[in-house]
């Protein structure tokens, strides 16, 4: 059974380029992979926050974040 990898960003430079430059690098062999645009998909910005998402873009692996770099705050987005 693969693990869950969700990629939560915003649409902004900072999250595409981190979009572009780590998403392709995660073994698909081991994980689902699924990228959430907040901006487009507002309705899940309080499913990132109950994970402890504080800022996109992040890479969350069974439900735990790892935040990238600085794009936004979630906070910011809703």
């Amino acid at each position: 059974m693969k693990t869950k990898a969700t990629f939560y960003h915003a649409g902004c430079t900072v999250c595409l380029a981190a979009e572009q430059n780590i998403v392709p690098t995660i073994d698909r062999d081991r994980y689902d992979v699924e990228i959430v645009n907040l901006g487009e998909q507002g309705n899940r910005i309080d499913e990132a926050k109950a994970i402890g998402v504080q800022s996109v873009p992040v890479l969350v692996i069974d439900n735990q974040p790892f935040h990238i770099n600085f794009g936004a705050s979630l906070a910011d987005l809703g």
